[in-house]
């Protein structure tokens, strides 16, 4: 295989167009073309830049045949990326879980040592949850870092067979919200509306919520996890792109920093421990419009 296949392998792995190439390169759009053709040859910095951006062997990339060397999870990206929504989604639903918790006390005991303390416990679970997020974030970053580029060695039945599963995954979040909701109906007209049946009925149906954030977050990551062109695309994107993936990032942190402030405000100031839990799902919600709205890659998923 010549280098030219071997560039135009890597290039289509890697999700990014001759243009996206020639600006990760510092070269013209045209050099990447006479590459790809045959007709000409990068300099020896340029072939070793290559080999850094797309984690091939110079031997390999010269005289080798890419394709075939990367017919294997060599990275075991598989059990990383298994691994990582299974965190992401255990730490996210926690937290939803965590307001279940708080409920359920603050309705077993109303005073105010007890509100205190089960919002403690509710700050020790976020604070917990954020933990395992920002330390599988940082691991993923460095798996990425290690392994910018992943050949798609997932067969088409393998893709098939998750998306039969991924059906039942939205489709079981779905159900628990919906049932929640009946559950709540059918809690309040048979049950007076007080407490200590109030809070009861909130935290079972957060506790549902819970389960319906955790289907919904690990599903679709599982899904991403098969869109391997995604990864490399995302994993070397053009600096409009990344511009606006830094802005998402420092955004979203933001916002849940801020939340974290006015929860802590509103607890001691209003002693609302048990009430403001609001803000977090608020702050959620902030986070999900700011995603869509400065989502480099539009219409492109």
């Amino acid at each position: 295989m010549a280098f030219s296949d071997n560039l135009q392998f890597i290039r289509a792995q890697a999700g990014v167009t001759q243009e996206q190439l020639a600006e990760q390169l510092e070269v013209s759009r045209q050099s990447v073309s006479k590459w790809e053709s045959g007709t000409s040859f990068p300099e020896m910095d340029t072939l070793l830049r290559i080999c850094d951006l797309y984690d091939v062997d110079l031997d390999l990339l010269l005289r080798g045949n890419v394709e075939e060397s990367r017919v294997s999870d060599t990275a075991r990206y598989d059990a990383h990326m298994n691994r990582f929504s299974l965190r992401l989604a255990l730490s996210i639903s926690a937290i939803i879980a965590g307001i279940s918790l708080m409920l359920l006390l603050s309705a077993y005991d109303p005073s105010d040592l007890m509100q205190m303390m089960s919002a403690a416990l509710f700050m020790l679970i976020v604070a917990v949850s954020t933990v395992v997020i920002v330390a599988s974030g940082i691991q993923h970053e460095n798996f990425r870092k290690q392994h910018p580029v992943i050949a798609d060695f997932y067969t088409q039945e393998e893709k098939d067979a998750f998306h039969q599963r991924f059906v039942w995954y939205i489709a079981g979040g779905v159900g628990a919200i919906l049932f929640g909701v009946v559950l709540l109906i059918g809690v309040f007209a048979f049950l007076p509306e007080k407490e200590p049946y109030e809070s009861i009925a909130a935290a079972v149906f957060m506790l549902l919520i819970a389960g319906a954030v955790f289907s919904f977050v690990y599903g679709g990551m599982q899904e991403d996890k098969y869109k391997v062109w995604k990864y490399n695309r995302d994993n070397n994107p053009d600096p409009e792109a990344k511009k606006r993936l830094d802005l998402i990032g420092a955004s979203c942190g933001a916002v849940m920093l801020t939340a974290t402030a006015i929860y802590v405000g509103l607890g001691f100031t209003r002693n609302a421990w048990g009430t403001a839990w609001w803000v977090f799902a608020v702050g959620g919600i902030l986070c999900g419009v700011v995603s869509v709205v400065l989502n480099p890659y539009k219409g492109e998923d």
